[in-house]
This record gives structure tokens, C-alpha cells and sequence, in this order.
């Protein structure tokens, strides 16, 4: 008789009767699910830290994977603000200090006479600040003909420093035979750090003024 047919007949109200064949399996197959039941909840508490390393770890390589794409764009972001810094600080440079814009005003005076233009007016208004930097207008009249006044303006582009022509109206000049032109020339010039400091103080004075009121 086989281990099957042994079990298949034997008492499961009298185990003291069974074949120790029976018995030898049945202890060995409660051994083992007696240890197999011990191993499960002695390392449930393991399983569990386990589920919580393992969750830790993906956050964290989310976390470093954020982090590596914010210094990728931080790297970006400091090489645009330096083109942006050097291309600022050539457009300074096209900016007359106060120190040269009687320099610059004879220039555009000299651009109209090298034209053989005839100035009735030339007009420098006084100076408008906006933020770190100054509004120079000039009033101009000046007249000649039609391509003398277009070399004239083009010539006011090509200046070192930024000068624009404004308000231009152009008519015809009864005197000459000519055209007479009529504009506001522009240019502007940045503050230097004492009349930025100057500008600060009267700023802070204004607000402390008016908080008194």
C-alpha cells in the first residue's frame, strides 16, 4: 500500500492508529506550516520597511531628477543673463555721459552743416529722467533740399551715440525755394552714481514726506 492509499484511509478521529509512514508526513507538513506561518509574521515588520525603503528611494530619484532639471535650466538662465548683462552694456556704451553730450550736440549740429543745411533753430530742451537714464529733446529747424534733408536724418542714425528723429514734419520753404524740416531730435545719456544718489535721496525724501502727511 502507497503513501496515498494510506491516507486516504486513515482516521482523522484516531491519528494514534495511523501508519508512521501517515504520521512522519503529517508532523512534517505541520513543521512546515507551523514554520512557514512563524516566517511570514516575524517578517511582516521587514516586508513593511522594506515597501517604505523602496517608496523613500523613488522619491528621492524624483526629487533627484527635478533637481538635476532645475540646475539644467539655472545653467540657461545664467548664460541668458549674461548675453543679456553684455548686450546691455553695449547699448550703455552708445549712451553719452553728461561729461559728452556737448560733445554730441555738436555732432548733430555738424551732420546739418556738413550738408549744407541752414539752421534756424537747434534748441536743446531741458533734460527728462526716466529710471537711470536722462530724455534729451533738441528742437530743430533746419532746411535745404529734399536730399540733403534725407542724408541729413540718415547720417542722425549712424551717429556713435543714439539719436532719434522725431515729430518730423516738412514743408515747403518759401524763403530757400527749398524744404524746411521741423523735428525733435532725441538723445539720451545715462545718470552717473551721483545723480543716481541724488535721485535716491530726493525719492526717500518724497516718501518720508508723505508719510508725515
Amino acid at each position: 500500500m502507497n503513501l496515498i492509499e494510506e491516507l486516504k484511509n486513515a482516521d482523522p478521529k484516531t491519528p494514534g492508529s495511523w501508519p508512521w509512514l501517515v504520521k512522519i508526513t503529517a508532523f512534517v507538513s505541520l513543521f512546515l506550516m507551523t514554520v512557514a506561518g512563524g516566517a511570514v509574521l516575524d517578517w511582516q515588520g521587514e516586508w513593511d520597511n522594506l515597501k517604505a525603503v523602496r517608496e523613500q528611494e523613488t522619491k528621492l530619484r524624483e526629487s533627484y531628477l527635478a533637481k538635476k532639471r532645475e540646475a539644467i535650466n539655472l545653467d540657461i538662465i545664467k548664460k541668458q543673463l549674461i548675453d543679456t548683462q553684455q548686450s546691455f552694456g553695449a547699448l550703455l556704451k552708445q549712451l553719452p555721459s553728461k561729461s559728452e553730450m556737448d560733445a554730441l550736440l555738436t555732432d548733430i549740429n555738424q551732420a546739418g552743416l556738413g550738408r549744407g543745411l541752414q539752421f534756424e533753430l537747434f534748441k536743446p530742451g531741458a533734460e527728462v529722467a526716466t529710471g537711470v537714464f536722462t530724455e534729451q529733446p533738441i528742437s530743430i529747424k533746419v532746411s535745404g533740399n529734399y536730399d540733403d534733408l534725407g542724408k541729413f536724418s540718415s547720417d542722425i542714425s549712424q551717429l556713435p551715440r543714439i539719436v532719434t528723429l522725431n515729430d518730423i514734419s516738412i514743408v515747403p520753404d518759401s524763403k530757400t525755394g527749398g524744404l524746411a524740416m521741423d523735428a525733435i531730435a532725441k538723445t539720451y545719456r545715462y545718470l552717473d552714481e551721483e545723480e543716481l544718489a541724488a535721485q535716491k535721496r530726493a525719492a526717500k525724501a518724497a516718501d518720508n514726506k508723505a508719510g508725515k502727511k
